[in-house]
């Protein structure tokens, strides 16, 4: 079977012969049928709204980081029944092997759509798909470590006497929707905790007309979003130039984004305002019955009267009144000062390198030379951000 790595930063690419013989491929991202994308993300067996055409096309084609995406794509008569967007390890993390990395700009959850019915099967062949194309390891980063996709990727791993290493494993904040709002929030904040923020709330509006917006359709995202990346942008975020607006083609992404899929129902922006000004902004994703917590901004000048809180409380709400949902994922990072306090349940995630064919030692090889590296990089980013907030504190 032939396997090859093309061009300079040795993408990985598959041949026609290795397609036929796994009903799997390896294709540039823009070459999946837009219909039939949309189809598998309409019903998959476990959602994830980063993996919405909208959102990964949009960012592959604009996002400073997106360049060079690819997928993992498994077809049955016919029919597209599991996607992954991946990048090959020399984009991804800087190193020319034989690898492939679930990752996109942006995204905190890389769990492949599968199809309901035949979810095994689909997991099993985006991996032979990995490997035809030539790729000893599939890396999945921030993988959610429980429910039916796991079940299904952990079975074909099983059924093929692969190795898989799960690493970076950890816990994030997330809202089931079954219970009542007042009795979530009282259990989990607390009386003391909810007194003190209807006491904020109260002077906030003493300041004026408070009323929380939701704009939800391609015509309203846009302005809605343009006030969230302003709000971004004047705060921490734009003072260190890590706003998702403050790169031209980031922003381009995230303007083109919004109006792709909320054409579909499955964006959002939700402001808390003060007299028609934006105190408080939150970007909210969704597919079928999962929605994302994706960004939340706030004006650091109404902090003392806990605005993204307060925005977040109204939200958690709004999350379990609605019907079509069950569960909402922070997208946070683990012990979040913030979202921990109001959310109670926690989704696992971690990495996942899975061996592409069995008693192949090279993935396991790759896998721990890209553990080594992240280890090392992650040590010189905390040792440069000691070094900096030392420096900001003596001036």
């Amino acid at each position: 079977m032939s396997q090859a790595l093309a061009g300079v930063d040795n993408d990985i690419v598959t041949t026609t012969a290795d397609a036929a013989a796994t009903h799997a491929r390896l294709v540039p991202l823009a070459e999946i049928s837009r219909a039939q994308w949309e189809a598998l993300a309409a019903d998959p067996i476990d959602p994830n709204g980063f993996f919405d055409p909208g959102f990964s096309l949009n960012s592959a084609a604009h996002a400073h980081h997106g360049g060079g995406a690819q997928a993992l794509a498994a077809y049955a008569a016919g029919r597209l029944i599991g996607l992954l967007p991946v990048m090959s390890a020399s984009r991804a993390v800087k190193l020319p092997i034989p690898a492939l990395v679930s990752t996109q700009p942006y995204n905190s959850l890389t769990t492949p759509l599968l199809d309901r019915q035949q979810a095994e099967r689909a997991a099993a062949e985006l991996i032979d798909a990995a490997a035809a194309s030539g790729a000893s390891l599939l890396v999945l980063q921030m993988v959610a470590m429980a429910g039916p996709a796991f079940e299904a990727l952990s079975a074909a791993i099983a059924a093929r006497g692969l190795e898989v290493v799960s690493d970076n494993v950890y816990e994030r904040a997330a809202l089931s929707t079954e219970a009542d709002d007042e009795t979530y929030l009282r259990s989990g904040m607390g009386s003391k905790k909810l007194k003190e923020l209807r006491r904020q709330s109260h002077r906030l509006a003493d300041e004026g007309a408070v009323a929380y917006v939701y704009s939800n359709t391609p015509e309203t995202v846009g302005p809605a979003l343009d006030r969230f990346l302003a709000l971004e942008a004047g705060g921490w975020k734009g003072k260190r130039r890590t706003g998702l607006g403050q790169d031209a083609g980031d922003a381009t992404f995230v303007r083109a984004m919004a109006p792709d899929m909320a054409a579909r129902g499955n964006f959002e922006v939700a402001e808390l305002t003060l007299d028609g000004r934006t105190l408080a902004a939150g970007l909210i994703m969704r597919q079928a019955d999962r929605a994302l917590f994706f960004k939340i901004a706030y004006d650091e000048a109404y902090a003392r009267l806990s605005v993204g809180v307060q925005l977040t409380i109204e939200l958690t709400r709004r999350f379990i009144a609605d019907k079509t949902l069950t569960f909402v994922d922070s997208t946070a990072a683990s012990e979040h000062p913030m979202i921990d306090h109001v959310w109670r349940e926690r989704l696992t995630v971690g990495d996942l390198y899975i061996q592409t064919r069995r008693g192949d030692a090279l993935g396991p090889l790759l896998g721990r030379l890209i553990r080594f590296r992240r280890d090392a990089r992650n040590h010189v980013k905390r040792l440069y951000y000691f070094v900096r907030n030392r420096l900001e504190k003596k001036s």
